[in-house]
């Protein structure tokens, strides 16, 4: 477990001012956390089962040297975004799911025992992962997870040498280029912008777009964006899968609820 209930929050559970609960979602992508008027909640952890399990892809090549791309249809379940929204404030976290590949033999002759062919097969590990998180609200907070497999129109540029990037120290007069511009998502996509929103024009990147962010997290789209885990276990397995309950990511947050409002000192 990576998450803990904070000190001054498990006092006020243990006086009696809050109370402990859990809210636990899954399957589709969008779910909110009701919390009642004259009242506030703290979310200080969650515990966070990926999606794609139970499921197996077999390569349709034998495993060969070189570096190559995941099968599409699993690298979708290899980074999995949940965000937590207060109507005031937003918490993306982003995390990279391990895919597990093992050799399997495809061809076999029992005569002779000789095997003449071995392909390769990918499972996504679905182990729960715990956070340390710490998000307070008096509204209703809406969460939302989702799949991501590609960015685009990504820019790269190298970074000169500033008084935020001095040489040597960080990458400001290295020849290398990077990503300073990159969109997560669809027809108006997140603008992620490095170092800053603020840098990329003061390094001579050129003009900001209306929707840059110095914050890198994807927003719904289907192919380069946000992705619900169940319109896609829809598009590749129909019903069969998104009826799987292995297949289905799963969520439970730890909080505590507050029967009054936000005091100006927080606990």
């Amino acid at each position: 477990m990576s998450w803990q209930i904070p000190t001054q929050v498990e006092q006020d559970i243990i006086a009696g001012k809050a109370k402990y609960q859990t809210f636990q979602t899954g399957n589709g992508g969008q779910s909110i956390l009701q919390v009642p008027p004259n009242s506030f909640v703290v979310i200080f952890g969650y515990d966070f089962s990926p999606a794609g399990g139970g499921l197996t892809r077999e390569s349709n090549s034998v495993g060969t040297s070189g570096i190559n791309l995941e099968d599409p249809i699993m690298r979708f379940f290899q980074t999995q975004q949940i965000s937590f929204y207060t109507g005031t404030d937003f918490y993306p976290f982003i995390h990279h799911i391990n895919s597990v590949q093992y050799p399997f033999i495809d061809t076999f002759d029992p005569i002779t025992g000789v095997i003449s062919l071995i392909r390769y097969a990918s499972q996504i590990d679905t182990t729960p992962l715990a956070r340390q998180v710490y998000i307070t609200s008096n509204n209703d907070v809406t969460i939302t997870h989702g799949l991501i497999q590609n960015t685009f129109n990504n820019t790269m540029n190298a970074i000169p040498i500033t008084n935020r990037t001095p040489q040597s120290l960080t990458y400001g007069g290295s020849p290398q280029i990077m990503n300073t511009q990159t969109n997560f998502g669809g027809a108006a996509p997140l603008q992620f912008m490095q170092p800053s929103p603020k840098d990329y024009q003061d390094f001579g990147f050129g003009l900001l777009p209306g929707n840059a962010d110095n914050q890198a997290f994807a927003t719904p789209d289907g192919a380069n964006g946000l992705l619900a885990s169940t319109t896609h276990l829809f598009n590749i397995g129909g019903d069969t899968l998104t009826s799987a309950a292995a297949a289905n990511y799963y969520l439970c947050m730890h909080y505590a609820i507050y029967s009054k409002t936000i005091p100006e000192q927080r606990p």
